[in-house]
């Protein structure tokens, strides 16, 4: 005999669950509805980051005076600046020039005696061949005979022998004897920088030479140095300044 199988019931929604889920769904709306809204005015936009504007911007200021970019050298007395030219093409206008003509002396007796002594010294000096006999004309502290544009950290004597081609200061010695022995100008007459500068050529201008200027010149320099001096714009190699009572003041180049 075979066993009855009972059919299970299938299950049908009744009133009542009907009504537990239309209550269920109530609670959820209420429940969101209770949550604070905000209006798109209410929210605060992101602001896109600001770009300098680089043709506005303002450096900061400087804390310092403004220095050198080649090493900051100390400038030079405005007589030296007087005998150095100005390189050819050079609009510098702050660079004094000697711009009405100059009085070129060869008369020794035109130097005043103090002048004079300390010339003869120099040469005296000079052709010993001992670049050492410089020394006590150089003399020191403030009123030291500057040698260079720039700071000379060494001993006055040996940096005459650095510079000086033979490597001993002769070189040297040779050439401020041939200085002294040509023509002087006079700078700042009756001034307290009044000074007598050898050789005259820092005052002329190199093209406008006569023929025995330029071989005056040829004393001194090579005919390459002219033709240097020519696209330079002036005379470039050593002079020498002695003030009228008899301090030595100067013994540069300009290069």
């Amino acid at each position: 005999m075979g066993q009855n199988v009972v059919d299970q019931p299938r299950h049908e929604f009744r009133s009542g669950d009907l009504i537990v889920l239309f209550a269920l769904a109530f609670t959820l709306l209420a429940v969101f509805a209770l949550r604070p809204a905000h209006a798109l005015s209410e929210l605060k936009p992101v602001e896109p980051p600001v770009i300098a504007d680089e043709t506005t911007k303002t450096p900061p200021p400087l804390d310092g005076p403004l220095t050198n970019p080649d090493g900051g050298l100390p400038d030079p007395s405005p007589i030296i600046r007087q005998t150095l030219p100005s390189p050819a093409g050079d609009d510098d206008t702050d660079e004094p020039d000697i711009a009405e003509p100059v009085e070129v002396m060869t008369d020794l007796a035109l130097l005043p005696e103090p002048a004079q002594r300390m010339r003869q010294l120099i040469i005296d000096a000079a052709s010993s061949g001992d670049p050492e006999k410089l020394r006590a004309l150089f003399g020191i502290g403030p009123t030291a005979t500057q040698l260079s544009l720039g700071e000379v950290d060494a001993d006055p004597v040996d940096y005459i022998r650095s510079v000086s081609g033979d490597g001993q200061g002769q070189e040297i010695l040779a050439i401020l004897i041939d200085l002294l022995n040509t023509g002087f100008i006079r700078v700042g007459a009756g001034e307290a920088d009044e000074t007598y500068i050898w050789p005259y050529f820092v005052a002329l201008t190199i093209d406008e030479l006569t023929p025995p200027q330029r071989v005056d010149l040829l004393r001194i320099v090579t005919a390459g140095d002219l033709d240097n001096m020519k696209t330079y714009g002036g005379y470039n190699f050593y002079r020498i300044g002695i003030s009228p009572d008899g301090e030595w003041r100067f013994f540069l180049a300009s290069d």
